[in-house]
């Protein structure tokens, strides 16, 4: 049966660890409901940021447009004293709101989940994908998009890529572009990631994010010389970061490693890995190293006339931004 369609006077909950489908659930919420009434204004605020004011603020009428999007997210750090008032809400939503609550899964704010969930129109799960999960996602990804991809490609992109859906996604858009007849084939994967996992994008980002400035460089132009994109380049060093930045804040509400990894989005293998690379890091050189990232992005999609030259700044900053972190 289909899910019930957004609606003015509505909630959806989307629940769960994996960061990238619950983003994208949550902008398919929004176009649904820009669609109804593009005039509609939108919000999106960090619960952990609300006070009564602020709530009110965000889920009150607008001056300017007759309806209104609430967007909360991290609903599980919602302040104790404001549980009450959101359930309130939810429980007598005006006809004119749409509310959208974003819970990234764990234990921590259940009992305000819990309660909201009977009242939603929409409760969307985006719970972490296993391994076994991910070549299916990957052939979903190419059909969402108007293609395909075969079970033999999609694992070899899987091998190249690694587990994280949202590298995962771009990979796909990215190859579909260039593909011929809308097919993602093995002979594009190869093109893009020379069949060799030592040069992929993922790679490059790895030496970078551990220090290693000299062997992200080598492997940077290894990998364009392959044929690799820049936009996936890009992609798996704000991928890295984003883990990062996750994990940091994981790190200070969990001390078990599985939970940590529930609440990051990421295999429970992977986060002895990445707690050791934060040991090298910051909070505050992650948020740099991503502004980095953000503006590197923007010259490989045309602010720059050398993406190439733009890359390897990006590689040196970045390895910058941790050594200054590290000496701390």
């Amino acid at each position: 049966m289909a899910s019930p369609a957004a609606r003015f006077g509505g909630l959806i909950v989307i629940t769960g660890p994996e960061a990238f489908l619950a983003e994208r659930a949550m902008a398919n919420a929004v176009a649904e409901l820009r669609r109804l009434d593009p005039a509609a204004s939108l919000t999106t605020t960090a619960a952990a940021d609300l006070d009564l004011g602020r709530l009110q603020a965000v889920t009150g009428s607008d001056l300017f447009a007759a309806n209104t999007i609430a967007c909360l997210t991290g609903l599980e750090q919602t302040p104790s004293d404001l549980r009450r008032a959101l359930g309130d809400l939810a429980r007598d939503l005006p006809d004119s709101l749409a509310l959208i609550c974003q819970h990234g899964g764990g234990n921590q704010g259940k009992a305000l989940l819990d309660e909201l969930k009977p009242l939603a129109d929409q409760v969307v799960a985006c719970q972490a994908l296993k391994p076994r999960q991910l070549a299916d996602f990957v052939r979903d990804e190419a059909r969402r998009l108007g293609g395909s991809i075969g079970e033999q490609a999609s694992q070899q992109l899987i091998d190249a890529i690694g587990p994280d859906s949202r590298a995962l996604a771009a990979a796909v858009s990215q190859l579909l572009a260039d593909a011929e007849q809308s097919t993602i084939t093995a002979a594009e994967i190869r093109r893009y990631f020379a069949g060799r996992a030592s040069v992929s994008s993922f790679a490059v980002a790895d030496d970078a994010l551990a220090g290693r400035t000299g062997q992200a460089i080598v492997k940077l132009r290894w990998a364009l010389a392959s044929g690799a994109a820049h936009v996936l380049i890009t992609a798996a060093f704000a991928n890295g970061l984003r883990q990062l930045g996750r994990y940091f804040n994981a790190a200070r509400r969990y001390s078990r490693s599985g939970d940590i990894a529930t609440a990051i989005g990421a295999p429970a293998w992977k986060v002895d890995e990445i707690a050791q690379r934060a040991r090298s890091w910051s909070e505050s050189a992650v948020a740099q190293a991503i502004r980095a990232v953000a503006q590197a992005d923007a010259k490989v999609k045309g602010a720059s006339g050398d993406p190439d030259f733009a890359l390897e700044q990006l590689v040196i900053t970045v390895t910058a931004c941790r050594r200054a972190a590290h000496k701390r």
